[in-house]
């Protein structure tokens, strides 16, 4: 058997957070229920975007879309961890590693042009509120939508391709929580120079446009709020982009400090608290970020239970 077909044959062991002795019981409580937290909170806001005629704009069409994201994308990461804690096995095959980072990737990918679709929502409905439904139609969305989960997935492709061909005889244990891709390049024993300038040549493409268009969205909504002569009129124009700034603010925050910052100016522990906040708190606070401070949704709340359908989901 060749290294290459050794290395697809061979378990990892996910160390996880087995260097915190003591505190076990402490991260098996907060995942399962940060994990059903998160589950329960998003499903609630997809439906109550679904009842409610109140919340058929773009931006609650994107917020679904972003609410079914953090659904998915939690759950690349949380069962396996909470298996571990369980079950007391922290083994996890090269084939299986690969399929949590390739989704994990792909879901990473689709909440940046997501965010920076929704920023241009933002955008539009407070610089431009009059071409509002025409620059933002039902068939734009839908398209929109759409294309940014399949880019999501083409995305990944490339950095799994070039990953799987790597080949991992130096050590079989990731030092994470899941099968992060700079954890799992650490334990090649071959080149990663292909993958490194995949991932590099990615970084720039979405830098330019994602991160960039978001920037300069953010510019002008900023610009003409300030234009805005009146203080209601502003506290209402910037309420409607708070939480979503919210958002983006910690999603890149986070990935700035895992991925973007030298491997020696953070420790290991701290990179794992980070990877925490990113693939389990951040999906659980979204929906609470765009509930607790928006107005519409409060309204949805209120009026939901009148609604049939809502009835019939709890008595279901």
């Amino acid at each position: 058997m060749n290294l290459h077909n050794y290395s697809l044959h061979m378990d990892f062991i996910m160390v996880g957070f087995s260097n915190f002795p003591g505190l076990e019981i402490y991260f098996i409580v907060f995942f399962v229920l940060s994990y059903i937290t998160t589950l329960m909170a998003n499903s609630f806001l997809i439906l109550l975007t679904y009842v409610s005629p109140s919340l058929t704009s773009p931006m609650y069409f994107f917020l679904s879309n972003l609410a079914c994201l953090d659904i998915v994308y939690t759950s690349t990461t949380s069962p396996k961890l909470i298996h571990i804690f369980v079950i007391a096995n922290s083994s996890i095959t090269l084939s299986a590693c690969i399929a949590q980072y390739t989704l994990f990737v792909a879901f990473t990918s689709t909440e940046y042009f997501l965010l920076t679709v929704m920023s241009y929502d933002r955008y539009v409905a407070v610089c431009r509120p009059l071409h509002y439904s025409v620059l933002l139609s039902r068939t734009f969305c839908r398209a929109t939508s759409v294309s940014i989960w399949i880019i999501g997935f083409i995305a990944s492709a490339p950095i799994a391709v070039a990953t799987s061909q790597n080949c991992y005889c130096s050590s079989n244990v990731i030092n994470n929580f899941f099968c992060d891709i700079a954890t799992l390049l650490e334990l090649s024993c071959t080149s990663t120079a292909v993958t490194q300038n995949i991932i590099f040549v990615e970084g720039v493409l979405f830098l330019t446009t994602c991160f960039l268009p978001t920037i300069i969205s953010y510019i002008f909504i900023i610009s003409t709020i300030v234009k805005i002569k009146t203080s209601e009129g502003k506290h209402k124009a910037f309420s409607t982009c708070t939480s979503h700034l919210t958002t983006v603010t910690l999603f890149y925050s986070v990935i700035f400090v895992l991925y973007m910052t030298p491997r020696l100016a953070v420790t290991q522990n701290q990179r794992k608290v980070m990877g925490v906040l990113f693939a389990n708190v951040i999906p659980m606070l979204n929906p609470l970020i765009y509930s607790l401070r928006n107005k519409d949704v409060k309204d949805a709340l209120r009026n939901i239970r009148k609604h049939e359908v809502f009835r019939q989901f709890i008595s279901s």
